[in-house]
């Protein structure tokens, strides 16, 4: 067995734009090394759980990130029948295998959509098998991992968590037996602090050479380790009601890409379809209205009130959003700022003139135009309804549509980061015994 391995968290910061893996410098006579994620669009708990959002990236995106990140890929891929995955995919810099109809199936297994695989890749020598179910998993988790068969000779190796959980023999339903316990000694019932606890499986890589899955049949096998990931790395995604917990356990112990959480000085937000729904409404009198949602205006007092400056963009080319512009500042106490078809133009000046960079700043857009303010943002949103054009530039999907509480959710996310970034230091120095 290996030694048990207790790894320090890397840099945990917010997420960079999704990009195809890089080329890794292959060592000297080590073979191809490829990730592979299963994601089949079936799905018995939750319908197409993949790629459904959590805390504002697809499930399926937070493995691949790690992946991508880890840098010691020569290829990164996603195994899937279905197109929407496959779109989702490739817009995470994932290549694509398409797996047959024989392997798609309920009762198919892991091990023959690898096998598959294998067969149709023949340079693959090292298959990285993470599951898309895992999103708390770090590039320094897999580059460790990676190293017990790279450097320290072994077949495979596979993700364990430690549990401190006792166990006892399971009685059937009407049995005269007595259950009896199974790791301990009742008389003698160890303090946590005085016992090692078990090694479960986690459930979040299986790494194995290419001979022991097509030779043997197996994902583990051979020479065989286990790599240990502390608890709060350990997330698994099984039945709906774990939604909610792992995305808290997410937003905090997640990997949000290579740099460090941004603190936000300040805040732009284009009203129409992030502020408003984007619909305009017609009086029998003739006046256009539009409708705000006070949770919106809510959550940029909240913003205010942590010191972050927050200025709301309406376009010359929108008349009804010019002449509210007046009674959206008095009713959000913010500065409304006209800009033109391409933002950036117009902000660039600002920016600078308050002595920041764009990584300073947080972005919220709904559109084409919004496109390039959402890329150089250090933080940046699109309604949970924003075309796709948007959303792919976007940092953070929102659940909520635009005029509907996408601006609070945005808001909430930036005072959550803020609080990141704080106490980074401190949540790198994490004691899983106190956890």
């Amino acid at each position: 067995m290996a030694e048990r391995k207790r790894g320090l968290s890397g840099e945990n910061g917010e997420q960079d734009r999704p990009a195809s893996a890089s080329k890794r410098v292959r060592p000297e006579g080590q073979g191809h090394v490829a990730a592979l994620v299963l994601a089949r669009g079936g799905s018995k708990g939750i319908p197409l759980k993949n790629i459904k959002m959590l805390a504002g990236v697809p499930l399926i995106g937070w493995v691949l990130r790690a992946a991508r990140d880890s840098d010691r890929f020569d290829s990164v891929w996603v195994s899937t029948d279905h197109d929407e995955i496959e779109k989702v995919a490739k817009a995470w810099g994932a290549k694509v295998h398409r797996r047959s109809p024989e392997v798609s199936r309920d009762s198919s297994s892991s091990l023959e959509t690898i096998q598959e695989f294998i067969r149709l890749n023949p340079e693959v020598d090292i298959v990285c098998h993470m599951q898309a179910t895992s999103p708390c998993l770090h590039p320094f988790h897999i580059q460790e991992a990676l190293d017990m068969i790279t450097k320290q000779g072994y077949d495979s190796v596979f993700s364990v968590v430690r549990r401190h959980q006792f166990r006892w023999t399971e009685i059937k339903k009407g049995s005269d037996e007595r259950t009896v316990p199974l790791n301990l000694v009742p008389t003698k019932r160890p303090r946590r602090q005085d016992w090692d606890g078990e090694l479960c499986e986690n459930g979040s890589f299986y790494f194995s050479k290419k001979q022991l899955i097509m030779s043997e049949g197996s994902l583990q096998g051979g020479s065989v380790t286990y790599y240990e990931m502390l608890p709060e790395y350990s997330v698994d995604i099984d039945v709906d009601i774990d939604w909610p917990v792992a995305e808290q356990r997410v937003l905090r112990f997640g990997y949000f890409g290579r740099h460090k959480p941004e603190v936000v000085h300040l805040m732009f937000c284009n009203v129409s379809g992030c502020l408003t729904e984007g619909r305009i409404f017609l009086s029998l009198s003739g006046e256009e209205m539009v409708s705000i949602n006070t949770r919106d205006t809510a959550g940029l007092r909240m913003l205010k009130e942590e010191g972050v400056e927050v200025i709301l963009l309406v376009s010359r080319l929108d008349p009804v959003a010019q002449s509210m512009a007046d009674k959206l500042a008095q009713r959000t106490g913010c500065q409304v700022l006209q800009v033109g078809a391409e933002p950036q133009e117009d902000l660039n000046a600002l920016v600078e003139q308050k002595k920041l960079s764009w990584k300073d700043v947080a972005y919220m857009g709904n559109d084409q135009p919004d496109v390039k303010c959402l890329n150089l943002a250090g933080l940046s949103a699109v309604p949970g309804d924003a075309p796709v054009v948007a959303s792919n530039a976007a940092k953070y999907t929102c659940h909520s549509k635009g005029g509907s509480g996408a601006v609070r959710e945005f808001c909430e996310y930036i005072l959550l980061q803020k609080k990141k970034a704080k106490s980074q230091v401190q949540q790198d120095r994490i004691d899983r015994h106190h956890f």
